[in-house]
């Protein structure tokens, strides 16, 4: 059943989270600067992109493209990751589901967990640069970011789940997901602004990785949210939450069959 999911996952809190957390320090074992590596490799990019995008289009104002730019690469990064990652989690972890006495959902929430805090560890040192560019961030954020930052961790469980599920089935889908990822980063208003797009702006309305990236950003930046689109991305995000852990249920007794 699925509330005997729900109870699994609970119990087990602090063992997927223990187990995502050492492999987040496993990365940067032996290193004198750690997790904060994951911080200064997205300030690299933020400052090398925000140069050479600002100056191919004639960007006036530096400093609110540096903080437009790097919030959206944060967001995207965590996004990208979860995804490209997800249509291998099983099959990584195949022995383990043979063979060991724990539910796959708890294999889920280990990724999930790792994604969080590798999220949490880059956004923290980039906000915190960010704050001598804009003062008014850490307001925008606790006042107006915690329902878009909701959606941003919720959408990071089920969408990469449902993508592993399909993809134990059709393994075709990890070849697809970097070529569709790559696509929908091009299209996406993240190293430009949306307004570039001209009469190719309704591309955004249909891109739903946009949908989640785009609120977040601005509500940090801005201090501004549309609560009506926020709640129906709420509830999207609910409804493709239970209807995952409905087919990951499902496909629990087969897995094992399948990898």
């Amino acid at each position: 059943m699925l509330l005997d999911n729900f109870k699994f996952a609970f119990k087990t809190r602090k063992a997927w989270w223990y187990t995502a957390s050492s492999r987040s320090r496993a990365r940067f074992a032996r290193t004198t600067l750690g997790s904060f590596w994951l911080g200064f490799s997205n300030l690299l990019s933020i400052g090398t992109l925000g140069i050479v995008y600002g100056t191919v289009f004639s960007v006036e104002d530096f400093k609110s493209y540096f903080v437009y730019l790097g919030f959206g690469l944060v967001v995207w990064n965590t996004i990208s990751s979860s995804i490209s990652n997800s249509p291998t989690l099983f099959a990584h972890n195949s022995s383990n589901i043979k063979n060991m006495n724990l539910k796959p959902i708890f294999y889920t929430l280990e990724e999930w967990s790792f994604q969080l805090q590798t999220f949490i560890q880059s956004f923290i040192l980039v906000f915190f640069v960010f704050l001598f560019l804009k003062s008014t961030l850490i307001i925008n954020l606790l006042l107006y970011s915690w329902l878009p930052l909701l959606n941003l961790i919720i959408f990071i469980y089920w969408f990469p789940l449902i993508v592993c599920l399909i993809s134990v089935r059709f393994t075709d889908i990890a070849q697809l997901v970097p070529i569709v990822l790559q696509l929908v980063f091009l299209t996406s208003p993240i190293l430009y602004r949306k307004e570039s797009l001209g009469s190719l702006g309704w591309i955004t309305n249909i891109n739903f990785i946009y949908q989640i990236l785009d609120p977040l950003r601005v509500s940090i930046i801005n201090g501004t949210i549309n609560y009506q689109n926020s709640m129906l991305l709420l509830i999207c995000n609910f409804v493709g939450l239970f209807l995952t852990l409905r087919y990951l249920e499902i496909e629990s007794r087969r897995l094992p069959f399948l990898l």
